[in-house]
């Protein structure tokens, strides 16, 4: 705060915290409290209501009936009662429209168990697209970081960013036509008589989960390069130079001194890169078109605006938001690192 106030006064720094605070407010807190709130409670009616209503509109006919022949006093008496049948049905109705809320855990308990093995199924193939990314952008992190030239590293990462001006639906549609039965990659393995798309005997890449990881690398691998690529950046070149003077080999090193020492941004990726994953829609959604079984986002969605159950939509978003939170805290274990080596 010192610093801030030193850096750019007092009046932007209290505009900049009040901004901080709106957006912390309005876009994270607010609607996960209201998220949160609505998953635990459920609409329920009364369970003789609708008995009470038919009930009610049958007595109603039948004072119709009996209005309609009777004669003198008795006609007004009954013109009364039908007035206030009239209004009790009205109040039943009003009952029916407005049921009551009712708190409970019951939006959690009531995931059937096809949902619940997508879910697991989901964190599962979050789990392989965040190793997956790992594993391919740690060696071009390290290789735009320490070992290429500056003029080469530039070229790395526009070649790495420039895709990214490109909509991620337009990128996922490409990778969809290259993967598609008769795409880009069957139509190559067609003319080398791998396949023959003139009798339908393609490789359905997309019934696989595996084209959904190759998809999710490719949309989110900057998550993962960026964060590597900013530890790697700040270590020092000697301790390497050191490493294999003293007779370390290429694996030794990595494993000893580069990976220890980008553990902070390694820990980072793999949070960023298994959230987007975990949560991603349009990834799965395009990618498998339906023919290879939903990820637990697609569900939600299903009870947000299919079934229209915002409330048990709403548990299974909030118990999603629970496992990926706990995912974080499980790589700051796994890597031994600390909230301020993370925002380091």
């Amino acid at each position: 705060m010192t610093e801030l106030v030193r850096s750019y006064g007092r009046p932007l720094t209290a505009i900049f915290i009040g901004l901080t605070t709106l957006w912390i407010l309005g876009m994270i807190l607010v609607p996960q409290l209201f998220m949160a709130e609505r998953s635990f409670w459920v609409e329920e009616k009364p369970n003789d209501i609708s008995l009470k209503i038919d009930r009610a509109y049958a007595d109603l006919s039948t004072m119709k009936f009996d209005l309609a022949r009777a004669e003198g006093p008795g006609k007004d008496e009954i013109a009364g009662r039908i007035e206030a049948k009239k209004r009790e049905i009205a109040g039943l109705e009003e009952q029916e429209k407005q049921p009551r809320k009712v708190y409970t855990m019951r939006n959690y308990t009531r995931m059937s168990a096809l949902h619940f093995q997508i879910f697991l199924r989901t964190i599962f193939y979050a789990a392989m697209v965040t190793v997956l990314a790992l594993v391919v952008c740690y060696p071009v992190a390290y290789a735009i970081a320490q070992v290429a030239t500056p003029r080469r590293a530039a070229f790395l990462m526009l070649g790495l960013i420039i895709p990214y001006a490109i909509n991620e639906l337009l990128r996922v549609y490409a990778w969809l036509m290259i993967l598609d039965y008769q795409g880009v990659l069957n139509t190559m393995l067609d003319w080398i008589g791998v396949t023959d798309l003139a009798t339908q005997q393609w490789i359905p890449f997309l019934q696989s989960p595996g084209a959904v990881f190759v998809a999710m690398v490719y949309a989110y691998i900057l998550f993962m390069v960026f964060p590597i690529y900013n530890t790697l950046e700040t270590l020092d070149k000697n301790q390497v130079e050191a490493a294999r003077d003293l007779g370390a080999s290429t694996w030794r090193i990595h494993w000893r001194v580069v990976i220890p020492y980008a553990k902070p941004g390694m820990a980072v990726g793999c949070i960023m890169t298994f959230m987007l994953s975990a949560g991603s829609y349009s990834v799965p959604q395009i990618m498998t078109r339906g023919t290879s079984g939903d990820w637990f986002s697609q569900t939600i969605y299903r009870q947000f605006f299919e079934s229209n159950n915002w409330n048990n939509g709403a548990a299974y978003a909030f118990t999603l938001l629970i496992v990926c939170t706990l995912f974080i805290f499980l790589m700051m274990l796994v890597f031994r690192v600390g909230v301020r080596d993370i925002a380091r």
